[in-house]
C-alpha cells in the first residue's frame, strides 16, 4: 500500500463514483478499479460494495476514511517540510549571541529575518564569543553572533558586520573625568578592569594590544566574563575598563565614558556573524544575507 492508494481510496469514498473519481485522479476507470481491488486485497477486506445501487462505502471502508485522510495530510505536511527545509524557508534555526549584540544588532537581523521566513522556528541561546565558537564547530549551534577579535577555527566563516572602537569607563569620581581631551597612554598608572582570558579573550587580547601600542601594560585589579559586570566593578570603583563604544547605551549616575584620542586603529573591536563552512544550510545562508542586508549597508 502507498499514498498513491489512499488517494485513490478517499477520493473514490467522496465521489462514490467510479468515473468521476477516475476524472479528478486523471487517470482512466479501469486502471482505478484494479488498484481498489488490489488495496482491498492487501487489507483483507472490501471497503467499497458495488451493486446496482452503486458504489457505497462499506463498515470497513467508513471506519478507515478518517485515517486516509489523516495520512494523506500528514504526507503533505512532511513533504512541504523537507521542501521548506532544502530553500530555507522552514525547519529550525539555532542562533547564538553574545549580549553585546542585544543592544541593537540581533534585534535588527531577527526583525527582518522573521518577516521574510516566518516559517523558520528560531531558537535563541546566548553565550560568550568562545562558547559560541566552539558550538559552531561541535554542530550544536548553526549561527552565531560574535563580537571579535575571536579565536578562529579553519572551518568557521566570519561575516563582519560591525566595526567600533574601546571607549574607557572609569567612575564619576575620578580625576581624569576633567579632562576634555584624554588619551590612552594617560592611563599606564591606573588599575584595569579588564576581560578574562578563558571567556573573553578576544576582548582581553584587544584592550591589551592598544595599551601596548600606547607603550605600557595594563595593571589587572579584576577580571570579568561580560560588559555589564566589567561595568559594575568600575561603578564600585575598583578600576577604569576599556569597553565596546556601544556600551554608551548603559548610563549610570556613577560613570563616566570617554573616547580617547589616540585609540590605536589597529586594536579596533566589532560584531561579526559565524558559522560552520562544513554545515552550511539554506537557513543560514539567508540568514547571512539578511544580516549583510541590514549591517553592511551601514
Amino acid at each position: 500500500m502507498d499514498f498513491r492508494h489512499l488517494q485513490q481510496f478517499v477520493v473514490l469514498a467522496e465521489t462514490l463514483n467510479f468515473r468521476r473519481a477516475a476524472e479528478k485522479l486523471h487517470m482512466s476507470q479501469p486502471p482505478l478499479s484494479v488498484s481498489i481491488r488490489k488495496l482491498e486485497s492487501e487489507l483483507g477486506v472490501a471497503l467499497f460494495s458495488r451493486g446496482k445501487d452503486g458504489v457505497k462505502l462499506t463498515e470497513s471502508g467508513e471506519a478507515a476514511l478518517a485515517d486516509a485522510r489523516r495520512a494523506l495530510f500528514h504526507a503533505g505536511q512532511f513533504k512541504q517540510a523537507a521542501v521548506a527545509a532544502s530553500t530555507g524557508e522552514g525547519g529550525v534555526l539555532r542562533v547564538g549571541f553574545v549580549g553585546s549584540a542585544t543592544h541593537a544588532i540581533l534585534p535588527s537581523i531577527l526583525s527582518q529575518f522573521r518577516q521574510r521566513y516566518q516559517a523558520v522556528q528560531l531558537v535563541l541561546r546566548e553565550a560568550t564569543s568562545i562558547q559560541i565558537m566552539q558550538k559552531l564547530e561541535d554542530e550544536s549551534l548553526d549561527v552565531g553572533v560574535v563580537r571579535v577579535p575571536v579565536s578562529s577555527i579553519s572551518r568557521i566563516r566570519l561575516l563582519a558586520l560591525q566595526t567600533e572602537d574601546f571607549v574607557l569607563a572609569m567612575p564619576k569620581s575620578h580625576p581624569l573625568t576633567t579632562r576634555s581631551v584624554l588619551k590612552l597612554k594617560d592611563l599606564s598608572e591606573e588599575d584595569f578592569i579588564l576581560y578574562a582570558a578563558s571567556d573573553a579573550a578576544g576582548l582581553r587580547m584587544a584592550a591589551i594590544h592598544a595599551c601596548q601600542l600606547s607603550g605600557f601594560t595594563p595593571r589587572v585589579s579584576q577580571e570579568a566574563v561580560q560588559v555589564q559586570t566589567v561595568l559594575g566593578l568600575v561603578e564600585a570603583g575598583l578600576g577604569v575598563a576599556l569597553v565596546p563604544s556601544v556600551s554608551r547605551r548603559f548610563t549610570s549616575k556613577q560613570l563616566v565614558y570617554k573616547s580617547l584620542s589616540d585609540f590605536p586603529a589597529s586594536a579596533s573591536i566589532g560584531i561579526s556573524l559565524a558559522w560552520n563552512s562544513l554545515t552550511e544550510t539554506a537557513a543560514i545562508r539567508n540568514f547571512c544575507d539578511v544580516a549583510a542586508s541590514v549591517y553592511q549597508q551601514t
